[in-house]
């Protein structure tokens, strides 16, 4: 609310709407302290929360009830499976525990019986419908290091699950067998999707744009995802993601390639029209207009859940990229008609150039008195002896490590590994024993 002041009554009233379908009472009076707080940082922007809206005890009463008797029977059901050693009927408490306190917003409890019920798992199936659920959680709570633990160990089940053999029996039609195989194929992308999606948010999370871009890229269809729709991520969303992270590390080959002529993503771009605006006009050197569509759309892209603490390092990147392109083919420049190509005054296009200069990013000087950038010229006799000597180095450290090798190998100096695995033998010595002799 306090991102965008204006949006702060609208806003308000949706958070109550949403708060209000579920069940967790603590999330709903946050939502009216969190108003108040904006209200109190820029009280002539936002009006006062009594003019809009005031809590609804009687729902937080009844929710509180109904929450505290459903989690004494879920718990008591728990001690009876346990107390008779049912293993599958602990493990479904233990899920039906994690769902229960996961809705009521107590994700610390959620995630301690999610992956207690692991403890209770008898098949791939079971430890990949909890890796899923954890994977769920920790994306609503955006614990972004912790989601590669949990898609390292989905994928393991995963492929358990996939190649666990179907048991003996009556031999099938072919027909049946073929539409087994295709359902069975169908869930398993439907899953591998969701992964990609994981792995994606939580590099976009660490700021690792470039591995986000690539695993956004690796989603399937949007059909077979509904059920994370609207509740973890939009295919909007995506879009969104995919083209910022790209647009901030690809080559322009890769966006052509890898985004533009991608048939799925394109399945996605179709959610939000001005991304596929957005990559033309890069690809198409239209870079006035490029920053132009970041600004129109900054509102919504800093409101977004994952974005909103990256958007000034993506501009900047895609920025910086755009300036690079620019000049690239001119040996000089005025900073006038750079100026114009991207919609700053003079004084702001050399201040960001001047950045590049000494971040090394861009290879030239600029004229201060004439204002014009002009490019290095680079010694290119001086450039040809230092990849020469740099290659005979080279060279000579790996016919060092051959010499090494060979004497190692000569005083027989070898560990075999264990039956059973493969790789390069060890070797071990003394120093004093290798350098003895002259290479």
């Amino acid at each position: 609310m306090s991102v965008c002041p204006p949006l702060a009554p609208q806003a308000l009233q949706l958070a109550i709407k949403e708060a209000l379908k579920g069940r967790d009472p603590t999330l709903y009076r946050n939502i009216f302290v969190t108003y108040e707080r904006a209200h109190s940082e820029a009280p002539e922007e936002i009006p006062e929360l009594s003019t809009l809206a005031i809590p609804d005890q009687k729902w937080i009463e009844e929710t509180t009830s109904k929450n505290l008797a459903e989690r004494t029977k879920l718990e008591v059901d728990l001690k009876t499976y346990t107390s008779n050693m049912i293993k599958e009927s602990i493990r479904l408490a233990h899920r039906d525990l994690g769902d229960f306190y996961r809705a009521i917003g107590e994700q610390a409890s959620s995630l301690k019986h999610y992956t207690k019920s692991r403890e209770f798992c008898t098949t791939s199936q079971h430890v990949l419908e909890m890796c899923m659920s954890v994977l769920e959680l920790l994306m609503e709570q955006r614990s972004y290091s912790h989601i590669g633990t949990y898609v390292f160990k989905a994928e393991a089940a995963l492929d358990s699950a996939t190649n666990v053999r179907q048991p003996a029996g009556p031999q099938a039609p072919a027909g049946a067998a073929q539409a087994g195989r295709e359902k069975r194929h169908a869930e398993r992308e439907k899953v591998t999707s969701k992964l990609d999606i994981a792995t994606a948010i939580s590099h976009l999370g660490q700021s690792n744009y470039e591995k986000a871009a690539l695993s956004f890229l690796k989603v399937g269809p949007p059909k077979g995802l509904e059920d994370w729709f609207g509740k973890l991520i939009a295919p909007g969303d995506i879009a969104i993601y995919t083209t910022l992270c790209a647009l901030a590390t690809f080559p322009r080959p890769a966006i052509r390639t890898q985004v533009l002529d991608n048939d799925t993503f394109g399945l996605y771009i179709e959610q939000e029209p001005y991304v596929r605006e957005l990559l033309e006009a890069y690809m198409n050197n239209r870079f006035k207009t490029v920053l132009e569509i970041l600004d129109r759309y900054s509102a919504r892209h800093s409101l977004d859940v994952h974005l909103y603490g990256h958007m000034p390092a993506l501009t900047n990147l895609v920025r910086s990229k755009a300036l690079v392109q620019y000049f690239q083919p001119f040996a000089s420049i005025r900073l006038e008609r750079m100026s114009q190509a991207f919609g700053w005054s003079v004084d702001e296009l050399e201040q960001q150039v001047v950045s590049l200069i000494q971040s090394g990013e861009i290879k030239a000087r600029v004229d201060r008195q004439n204002k014009i950038l002009k490019a290095k010229e680079t010694d290119q006799r001086a450039a040809l002896f230092a990849k020469a000597i740099k290659s005979g180095q080279d060279m000579q450290a790996a016919n060092r490590k051959l010499l090494l090798r060979m004497r190692l190998q000569q005083a027989d100096l070898v560990v075999k590994p264990p039956k059973g695995q493969g790789g390069m033998h060890h070797m071990m010595s003394h120093p004093s024993e290798l350098l003895s002799g002259d290479y």
